[in-house]
């Protein structure tokens, strides 16, 4: 018997609309869900084929593809990256990145150095950890557990979605399907493409089956995958990845000489 496409995905809300229905599209498909730096580790280490992977991941490999117009991105505040702060961006000297993010760390960092001019500590916030308890000026917090928080004892509460659109006026892209070297997805590349097409147009069953498992209003959580997360990655998602990559590069938190480049079928590779 073939062996299945694994196929990795994180557990966020803002996912839920990229895998409906994604194991009953095709035969031979292996969800596992996990953090995204994990998804990083595995599919790095050839336990996935593909996987919805922190961008940034994807130029530190130099070694994937990625499956053409779809992305989780925002072109304004994305509501599900959030870096509390006990003080204004200009007196933060210790920063902790939430450990399960990858993207948007390098995009604090990013802010932080560019933007801002500052060079805070960076240091690890354990997902065990909660985030009330760290004794660091800052913490950024991604995904549901973003949208959850309040941390009252931290004055400032700065979205980085918007943060960058403030700074660039592009969109920010924070994760691709990136399909590793050598492996031909075959029917899962359409059940990919389908699947976006189908959680796109029932964003609203979605939000209702999930909001009660997040401790989230379903109204909120309808208007955030509706009109805060975008889904594609057209040439305004690509200018902005490409953007957030020289500005890795400068710091030295990306590899150089990576090229967005696009998934094609063993198949269609063969017949041009």
């Amino acid at each position: 018997m073939e062996a299945p496409i694994r196929i990795g995905a994180v557990e966020y809300l803002n996912t839920k609309p990229l895998i409906c229905d994604l194991e009953t599209l095709a035969p031979n498909i292996e969800l596992i869900l996990e953090v995204p730096s994990r998804l990083a580790d595995l599919l790095a280490d050839g336990q996935l084929d593909v996987a919805l992977i922190p961008a940034i991941e994807y130029f530190r490999a130099g070694s994937y593809t990625v499956v053409p117009d779809i992305s989780i991105a925002s072109r304004g505040p994305v509501l599900s990256v959030t870096l509390f702060s006990r003080l204004p961006w200009a007196g933060i000297r210790w920063v902790a990145l939430d450990e399960g993010s990858c993207t948007s760390a390098t995009l604090c960092q990013i802010l932080l150095r560019r933007k801002y001019g500052i060079a805070p500590e960076i240091v690890p916030l354990p997902l065990a950890q909660a985030a009330e308890g760290s004794d660091a000026d800052a913490v950024l917090l991604i995904g549901d557990r973003a949208m959850r928080a309040c941390l009252p004892g931290f004055a400032h509460a700065y979205d980085l979605g918007q943060e960058w659109h403030d700074w660039t006026g592009l969109p920010f892209v924070y994760a691709v399907w990136a399909v590793r070297e050598g492996v031909d997805l075959g029917p899962a590349e359409a059940a990919l493409v389908e699947s976006k097409r189908r959680g796109c147009a029932r964003i609203g069953e979605i939000a209702h089956e999930q909001a009660p498992k997040l401790g989230l209003d379903a109204g909120f959580c309808r208007r955030y995958l509706a009109n805060i997360i975008h889904f594609d990655l057209g040439p305004r998602e690509q200018a902005g990845l490409h953007h957030y990559y020289m500005l890795a590069c400068e710091l030295g938190l990306a590899r150089r000489g990576v090229n967005l480049e696009f998934y094609r079928s063993a198949h269609l590779a063969e017949s041009r």
